[in-house]
């Protein structure tokens, strides 16, 4: 079982590198973009970019899901034709679809808001969505066969060439918001053309018709679960704009972002989590070393929630030029919310633990219900709470529609892949949170969280972990050593 946690170990931290970069490139392009492009062209690009992320889900339908189920299932000799299915379908219905934006452009770029002399902004988006579904199956299958250093040397790459092209477009060039997809088109091209060769080793133009059918059934609940999953992550926006102002709703999504840190963590893990599950599955122990991952995850998670929850206002007012801090000053006043957008983020990971009995026995028709419901409780508590707690209530909305997902998804899991999980120290870990929670606003509004609380509450935490036997001495000295060994 150890050697089994060391590979998902490595590979959580392999992906994970071209993970942070890329994330950090969207958390630090926003202060770049915001001094060299205006407000107005701004908008706009947000608004494209928004309806990509949809247009993103809508193209893919599940497909790379289903061809990492179905290939993991496999042997060798039938690897050909499950790409070849895969790919081939994705390639036809993403021209398909590319050929219906385009006869649709008037009206689709009534609804985007993109005006008439940045028509071509809409033809960027096109030529972005095709090249980035066809390499999703390529990269599924890198992942699938463990390839996690020609997967992270391609994302990474890409991601230097998108910084590359936009520092030099938009400075050089002053090519405004053009540049942005201009730089994002030319790196989405590059993954795909570097990808090629191994298209082109495993494509057999041929596709099986009972795969296919396999493929659509397991993976188009993904489409209406996808699309619950986008609302829950932005609702909340037009939301809190509607109960509140312009001003609340900007202290709000500046303080959002610091939650990045555990998205981050919680990206990694899917990453890595996905392919080893599925490659485990058969496995004696399977469900034993999926028990175990999951308070792995807890422990580790845990650790990261509070050093963040700690120490990010330090983080944020860090100046890095006279009067330039992180997070503008005027924005400070939510930083509240970053405790709570953290444990959200937290409980998103434990979503992610419970979907492999769901992938295990091709339960993914109860993704949309899943979704769907944590959906609804972003809206409705989001409606309830911001008149009384402002955006604090918003940030509550977020981590409830997380925690039914993750409860949700546990009881579908439960029911067709019952798993014995290690709820005594899961419920011990919860519980710790929940009173350092307590402690953290307590001191922040009634005493004032000075540097000597914060270092407490951390050794309070990490204390309370071992003597509350959530963390044994002895498993603490083994997977340092199994961490040390890892190359």
């Amino acid at each position: 079982m150890i050697e089994k946690i060391k590979e998902l170990t490595k590979d959580t931290a392999i992906y994970g590198i071209s993970t942070i970069i890329g994330r950090f490139l969207g958390f630090f392009l926003v202060p770049f973009y915001t001094n060299v492009i205006n407000t107005h062209d701004f908008g706009i690009y947000s608004n494209i970019y928004a309806y990509l992320a949809f247009l993103n889900i809508v193209f893919i339908y599940g497909m790379d899901a289903a061809f990492m189920k179905y290939a993991s299932l496999n042997d060798k000799s039938e690897k050909k034709k499950i790409f070849s299915t895969a790919f081939l379908f994705v390639f036809l219905t993403s021209i398909a679809l590319s050929v219906i934006l385009y006869l649709l452009k008037t009206p689709l770029s009534y609804v985007m808001e993109i005006p008439t002399e940045l028509t071509k902004l809409y033809y960027y988006l096109i030529l972005i969505l095709i090249f980035d579904t066809l390499a999703i199956v390529p990269f599924a299958n890198l992942r699938l066969e463990r390839k996690a250093g020609k997967f992270t040397a391609i994302k990474l790459t890409n991601i230097l060439i998108n910084i590359a092209l936009n520092f030099i477009l938009v400075l050089k060039y002053k090519m405004g918001i053009e540049a942005i997809f201009i730089a994002n088109l030319i790196a989405s091209a590059f993954s795909f053309i570097v990808l090629t060769p191994d298209i082109f080793k495993m494509l057999h133009l041929k596709i099986d018709k009972e795969l296919l059918k396999k493929y659509l059934w397991f993976g188009l609940p993904y489409l209406p679960a996808s699309m619950a999953a986008m609302i829950v992550q932005v609702v909340d926006r037009p939301v809190v704009l509607a109960m509140t102002n312009e001003s609340t709703l900007g202290i709000y999504q500046a303080n959002y972002k610091l939650g990045i840190f555990m998205m981050l963590f919680a990206s990694m893990f899917q990453f890595a989590w996905q392919p080893f599950f599925l490659n485990n599955a058969k496995e004696k122990n399977a469900k034993e070393l999926f028990a175990k991952v999951l308070t792995l995850f807890m422990i580790v998670s845990s650790l990261i929630w509070v050093l963040l929850t700690l120490f990010v206002e330090d983080f944020a007012r860090f100046e890095f030029l006279p009067g330039k801090s992180i997070i503008g000053k005027e924005y400070l006043s939510g930083i509240t919310i970053v405790p709570i957008i953290l444990l959200a983020y937290l409980f998103n990971g434990i979503y992610y633990n419970f979907q492999a009995g769901i992938y295990i026995e091709e339960k993914t028709k109860y993704f949309p219900y899943v979704t769907g419901a944590g959906a609804l409780v972003n809206v409705v508590v989001n409606i309830l709470l911001i008149p009384l707690l402002g955006i604090i209530g918003a940030a509550l909305a977020t981590l409830a529609s997380y925690i039914v997902m993750a409860v949700g998804l546990y009881f579908f899991s439960q029911k067709y892949y019952p798993i014995k999980y290690e709820f005594g120290k899961i419920f011990k870990i919860l519980v710790l949170i929940s009173i350092t929670c307590l402690l953290y606003y307590y001191l922040y509004y009634q005493v004032g969280l000075n540097f000597i609380y914060k270092i407490v509450l951390l050794a309070g935490f990490i204390v309370s972990l071992l003597a509350m036997h959530v963390v044994e001495k002895s498993e603490i000295v083994r997977l340092a050593k199994m961490l040390l060994r890892v190359k």
